[in-house]
């Protein structure tokens, strides 16, 4: 790729000469491109040459307010399929949200007018679940993101959210419709993209928790940056669910022409400087995470046989680390709750793709037992797959065991973590509900990352073997299954 390019002329070049290189790179040429100061800080085309390659399209869905559908930023030909659930067009939008989260992934490029889209590949999938008053119904949103997957998507945008208190239930908004939902996707390969919130939606601020969808198992959490690097007090905090981070305040995108022509006189009609308030100096995460759903239709377009977790992998394992030396002074080094694994370089992560790829996790998802779980044939005796702290903690298999018959599992990794092996009997829904801990038939849990079980079934029927890395760490590994 350029970048590596790039990189190993530093090495030869006198300043000058490498500044020259870098300007062969790609700069948008839209006249109001230069307000979108995130474009530099993501380095959003930097991997690029002077005349942009052209690329497969890319279909990214926005599960938002709906698009001005008129917009000269979205040509038709942008536009792969629109859909309401709240009645109305879906390519109208008289709240604003959406054809401002969409201005950011896919506003034209270089058309001579208004701002540059990330995502230059991408098409278009609008689907409109937001009331005027804002409020969303969680089976719209459910339905939503089922027909977005049916209809192609390959990422999906959700800069909504439902808050999260694990410690009061009454005001936690978990929604196994939406946690359904989104197993479909990750299912289907479908990279999600979620912002974990901001604190003025939730008891105090800053809140220690990622807003759901970001903070269910496969959905990437996008936390927001201040244009200096720190991390804003509205930006939700979260130890596992917190991914990833990007700009957040001052973000500058298209607004609908209805909501600008309040202001007949200001000059940019059709964005946000021409805006309501709370879009002239927009901040949240609601507009971080759309710089991540761009990034991730470009690296699907660079190379489609990518599968949705090596995406994930790709854009967290590339972040920039957010801490005191670039603006955070409150961020330790590595990952942390403020910003994950760090700040968004689209430029490393397109330069990612010349390197060593982790592998595809084909069972997933299989985060629980019950139909949650990966069915293992009697022919399948061993299983490679990967563990995740941060993204995929737990994977459990379902296989059949005859009463009397022997079993004997072996694990070997994640390398140099610490990883436990369960083993459930028949009848287990969850693997971590207390009120089914009776349930456990056999366990071999840390230290170490071998582990053994030999078991003998009592009864006919499902077992659930499964893994789980309990404390920080990532990688491959590898369960022998053995059936006297």
């Amino acid at each position: 790729m350029r970048t590596a390019i790039v990189a190993a002329l530093a090495l030869l070049l006198a300043p000058s000469a490498l500044a020259l290189a870098l300007r062969t790179s790609f700069a948008p040429t839209d006249p109001l491109a230069p307000r979108q100061y995130y474009l530099a800080q993501d380095h959003a085309f930097d991997a690029f040459p002077a005349e942009l390659p052209v690329l497969n399209p890319v279909r990214v869905a926005i599960i938002d307010s709906g698009l001005d559908g008129g917009h000269p930023e979205f040509p038709r030909s942008r536009i792969w399929q629109a859909r309401s659930w709240v009645g109305g067009s879906a390519l109208t939008d008289e709240e604003g949200h959406g054809t401002f989260v969409a201005g950011m992934i896919g506003a034209a490029l270089n058309n001579n007018e208004g701002i540059a889209g990330m995502a230059f590949p991408a098409q278009l999938v609008i689907a409109k679940i937001a009331h005027n008053d804002q409020s969303i119904d969680v089976r719209d949103e459910a339905e939503a993101i089922r027909w977005a997957v049916d209809v192609g998507a390959r990422v999906i945008n959700l800069s909504i959210g439902g808050l999260r208190d694990p410690f009061k239930r009454q005001l936690d908004t978990y929604s196994p419709i939406e946690a359904k939902a989104i197993r479909y996707a990750v299912r289907h390969g479908v990279v999600l993209v979620a912002a974990v919130g901001n604190a003025d939606e939730a008891p105090q601020s800053p809140w220690p928790f990622a807003s759901y969808p970001a903070a269910l198992p496969h959905v990437l959490g996008v936390s927001a940056l201040t244009p200096s690097g720190n991390v804003p007090q509205f930006s939700n905090r979260d130890r596992i669910y917190n991914d990833i981070s990007a700009p957040g305040q001052e973000i500058y995108s298209t607004l609908p022409r209805a909501l600008t022509s309040f202001r007949p006189l200001c000059q940019n009609q059709g964005y946000s400087d021409c805006g309501p308030d709370e879009f002239r100096h927009a901040a949240g995460t609601s507009f971080a995470a759309p710089q991540v759903t761009a990034a991730a239709a470009v690296l699907l377009a660079l190379k489609p046989s990518l599968q949705a977790d090596q995406v994930i992998n790709i854009l967290e394992r590339s972040a920039t680390d957010v801490n005191a030396s670039n603006g955070c002074k409150q961020c330790p080094l590595l990952r942390d709750t403020f910003s994950g694994w760090g700040r968004l370089d689209v430029a490393k992560a397109v330069g990612a793709l010349d390197g060593v790829i982790p592998p595809p996790d084909r069972y997933e998802p299989n985060d629980d037992a019950g139909t949650s779980a990966a069915k293992l044939s009697a022919t399948v005796t061993s299983v490679k797959a990967t563990l995740d702290f941060w993204d995929d903690q737990v994977d459990v298999y379902r296989l059949y065991l005859r009463k009397g018959q022997r079993l004997k599992l072996t694990l070997n990794g994640p390398e140099g973590s610490t990883s436990n092996l369960l083993l459930w009997r028949p009848g287990t829904k969850r693997v971590d509900d207390l009120r089914t801990q009776h349930l456990r038939a056999a366990q071999s849990i840390g230290p170490g990352d071998s582990h053994r079980i030999a078991y003998r079934a009592r009864s006919s029927g499902w077992y659930y073997a499964e893994v789980k890395l309990p404390t920080r760490g990532f990688g491959p590994y590898q369960l022998d299954i053995s059936r006297g």
